[in-house]
């Protein structure tokens, strides 16, 4: 089902799209399904659960922390993930680069922008956005490689939409800046509700769950 699943997405979407399969409650034995399709990015909420695949599954998937990441959980986070997408402050960022002087590696990270403004919600607002990456640019073992953002919860794609191409716009805006450390590649937007727009609106990396895994159990 996960093969042939993903062999309908890839007809789909663009060549140009990153599918990033969010595997949040699923087994091992189904990533590694996911990695026999030719999906190898795989996203994961909670360090704790990524480092028990990690452990069976290894680097023969790439790893996007994919959930809102807590200082407390930084140290196994960069031991893990290949790319966190989900930095919302100064303080989280400069955690992340301390963890990874300590192991001597350099890390690619997005923003996570909170585009309808949501308190209850984390990520960056929009109008802040510049701000935080020009703060964390210079840091030496994170690279600011993308935005990432989520829209409000709907089954309603196009309800979404407005709150894409804010970011879709946003993300233009930076990378004509030409920060130095930043390499604005990923806009990673849209999920099983809202890929289609998502991916109308410029966004070249979704997260995918039910629709590449089916529903839960």
């Amino acid at each position: 089902m996960i093969i042939e699943n993903v062999r309908r997405l890839r007809a789909e979407l663009p060549d140009y799209v990153t599918i990033v399969a969010a595997s949040k409650t699923r087994t091992a034995d189904e990533v590694l399904q996911l990695l026999d399709s030719g999906v190898i990015d795989v996203g994961e909420n909670y360090v704790q659960e990524a480092e028990e695949k990690h452990h069976l599954i290894g680097d023969r998937a790439r790893w996007h922390c994919i959930g809102h990441l807590q200082r407390n959980k930084v140290k196994k986070a960069v031991e893990i993930f290949d790319l966190i997408q989900t930095v919302d402050s100064l303080k989280i960022a400069n955690e992340i680069d301390k963890r990874c002087a300590y192991i001597n590696k350099k890390i690619p990270v997005m923003i996570e922008v909170n585009s309808a403004r949501e308190d209850n919600k984390a990520g960056v607002f929009p109008e802040h956005v510049l701000e935080l990456i020009t703060e964390i640019s210079p840091l030496e073992h994170i690279s600011t490689v993308g935005l990432m953002t989520m829209g409000p919860l709907t089954d309603k794609s196009e309800e979404i939409r407005p709150y894409l191409r804010l970011t879709r716009k946003l993300f233009e805006e930076i990378a004509k800046q030409k920060i130095e450390g930043v390499d604005l590649q990923y806009l990673s937007m849209g999920m099983s509700s809202s890929y289609r727009v998502a991916v109308e609106e410029g966004s070249n990396m979704v997260r995918l769950g039910t629709i590449i895994f089916g529903e839960r159990q």
